[in-house]
């Protein structure tokens, strides 16, 4: 018999209900991934299903082992990192709308990685350069929004305004950057958009350490960011050094979103929206959450391409048109838009 036998049953469902309804995320997450790895053009799922039985033809053999699952590993990973990334950030901000695009985070990477392309330094293809690029960015957006937020920065509404203008400054500044190197303009929309088109293992090799070193490290603050959710007063009562725990929590949520960006572009929504989603399933103790977040992000990037995958097949057919493909996040953008557009609604009218 073993501990959690001994409590009554009532308490032991409850117990073990996070359990349950983390195996049925897990579950969802390799629903989608098989969906992702099926969708592609140039190899059918007969053809799929016989490269991973041993069969299949060299061609479709390159394809899947060569295009799709390093594409499948870094659309996971990478909505991963930006879903702990947006509940690190809004449990250290006290914040429900601090997710890492509007708080400076996301546009400072982007930034990051178009400017050091243009300045020649890096490239769509060179992932170890931009993901310092973006490091870099990342962390000079989130120190100007801390900067102009000053004292307000516990108003949640101040620091969001304070993150849209941050955002909207550093978004004109990559604009800019078109008329210094016009001919990056294919690597700067990429990155602004967002797209997981032509990953290969080299992206999968720097990003997984990468990602697993910081979420690791979030996790490990999980406690202490439990405690900031609650408030400073709170927190410090517990003992808590509430400057150290949030910035250390700032500095793994930067960390994540910039390895997300360096890797995948800006995927608009997901850290601000898969955050909520992971509350409202698992609950307020991050150390349970946290890993629920990553899923939940795991599961919404890799099935937003899937679908953006299957998308670009219809409107392929449908036009006649060969190389039509639509970026996964210009689907996470709509989609994430449209959603948070009825959140706003039904509050509006529940006031």
């Amino acid at each position: 018999m073993t501990p959690i036998d001994t409590v009554p049953g009532p308490a032991r469902r409850a117990l073990r209900a996070p359990g349950v309804r983390m195996g049925g995320l897990a579950l969802l997450v390799a629903a989608v991934a098989c969906a992702d790895l099926f969708a592609g053009r140039g190899v059918t799922p007969d053809g799929v299903r016989a490269v991973l039985l041993g069969g299949g033809d060299p061609t479709a053999e390159h394809i899947v082992h060569q295009l799709r699952l390093p594409r499948l590993l870094v659309a996971l990973v990478a909505g991963a990192c930006l879903g702990a990334a947006g509940l690190v950030l809004q449990s250290a901000l006290r914040n429900p709308l601090a997710g890492p695009e509007v708080t400076g985070v996301t546009p400072g990477a982007v930034l990051g990685a178009v400017a050091a392309t243009g300045l020649g330094l890096a490239g769509w293809e060179s992932p170890t350069a931009v993901v310092v690029a973006a490091c870099l960015g990342g962390f000079a957006g989130a120190g100007l929004l801390w900067l102009l937020a000053g004292r307000d920065r516990g108003d949640p509404e101040q620091t969001a305004v304070y993150g849209v203008l941050v955002s909207a400054v550093l978004a004109g500044l990559t604009a800019v950057v078109l008329l210094v190197a016009p001919g990056e303009l294919g690597s700067v929309v990429q990155w602004l958009i967002g797209s997981t088109e032509g990953r290969v293992w080299q992206h999968w090799n720097l990003l997984w350490p990468w990602a697993a070193f910081w979420g690791a490290a979030a996790w490990l603050l999980a406690g202490p960011l439990t405690l900031l959710r609650c408030g400073d007063e709170q927190a410090s009562a517990a003992g808590l050094a509430t400057g150290r725990g949030r910035g250390a929590a700032l500095v793994c949520a930067v960390a994540l979103t910039a390895g997300a960006v360096s890797a995948v572009g800006a995927l608009g929504f997901v850290g601000l929206l898969v955050p909520h989603l992971a509350l409202a399933v698992f609950g307020a103790d991050l150390r349970i959450t946290l890993p629920g977040a990553a899923l939940l992000g795991a599961a919404v990037v890799c099935g937003a391409d899937a679908a953006a995958q299957l998308l670009s097949r219809l409107l392929a057919t449908g036009l006649d048109a060969d190389r039509l493909t639509l970026p996964v996040g210009a689907l996470t953008t709509f989609v994430g838009a449209g959603l948070l557009m009825v959140v706003a609604r039904r509050r509006a009218d529940e006031r």
